[in-house]
């Protein structure tokens, strides 16, 4: 499904969400906070657009995706970063090897959400950070029975012009409505092991941007306190611990 919709991917995207997909990119690059000289893993990297925004800051970025055909498209626009065909659920990576890990609206279309975020965890150094933009649920009722409207019956029109395979793009209703909701997803965070969780709404929680970090260091368990040295008796029979 991702390889035929791999083309016009981005021109679709852009429609789709009314421009706002350029918003959150940035808003994702920010929460990442790329520095040169690190490594970075950006998940479910599709065409590269989001990897090239983090690669501006001087960082080492490799896009990870499923999809061939994402891949095939992403060297093609962006032959300076380093793509890789990978399974989230089973990261080809070493421990250890990333100071960040993101994924931008690519932790629903996983089969086991939980096993990514492990592998993420995992391929992350101690201290390292990870960031997650998805879609999510619009806490305001009124606003969240609006965005349902627009995907059942204006997203489709959209789709229709925009799109190279339209039918695809019914699976992206169907998998925003499915998906958790913001506290949900942050509990599947800290479960995988991550600190410091966090998120933030983005466009009236059309969208969260969620945060955690690997811890710097496991706690090293407390050594055993050294047995009190008895003192001399006294005369009345009693003993004293020395200080």
């Amino acid at each position: 499904m991702f390889d035929e919709v791999a083309q016009h991917y981005d021109r679709t995207n852009s429609v789709l969400s009314m421009g706002n997909s350029l918003v959150w990119r940035m808003a994702t690059v920010r929460a990442v906070a790329p520095r040169a000289g690190e490594r970075i893993l950006d998940i479910a990297a599709g065409t590269g657009t989001s990897s090239a925004a983090l690669a501006k800051s001087g960082a080492e970025v490799v896009a990870a995706d499923f999809s061939p055909g994402m891949i095939e498209v992403g060297r093609k626009k962006h032959p300076n970063i380093a793509f890789i065909e990978a399974d989230a659920m089973a990261l080809p990576f070493t421990a250890s090897e990333f100071d960040a890990v993101t994924i931008s609206f690519g932790l629903r279309n996983i089969e086991d959400p939980k096993k990514a975020l492990a592998e993420m965890y995992r391929v992350l150094k101690p201290g390292g950070r990870l960031v997650i933009c998805e879609f999510s649920k619009p806490p305001r009722a009124l606003f969240r029975a609006g965005y349902a409207a627009y995907m059942r019956y204006i997203m489709p029109t959209i789709v229709d012009a925009a799109s190279s395979n339209p039918e695809a793009y019914a699976y992206l209703a169907d998998s925003i409505q499915a998906w958790p909701d913001q506290v949900t997803l942050s509990q599947w965070i800290r479960g995988a092991g991550f600190t410091r969780v966090a998120y933030r709404n983005l466009t009236l929680g059309v969208v969260a941007l969620h945060r955690g970090h690997k811890p710097a260091r496991t706690a090293r368990p407390s050594r055993p306190k050294a047995a009190a040295k008895e003192a001399p008796s006294t005369q009345n029979g009693s003993a004293v611990a020395e200080p």
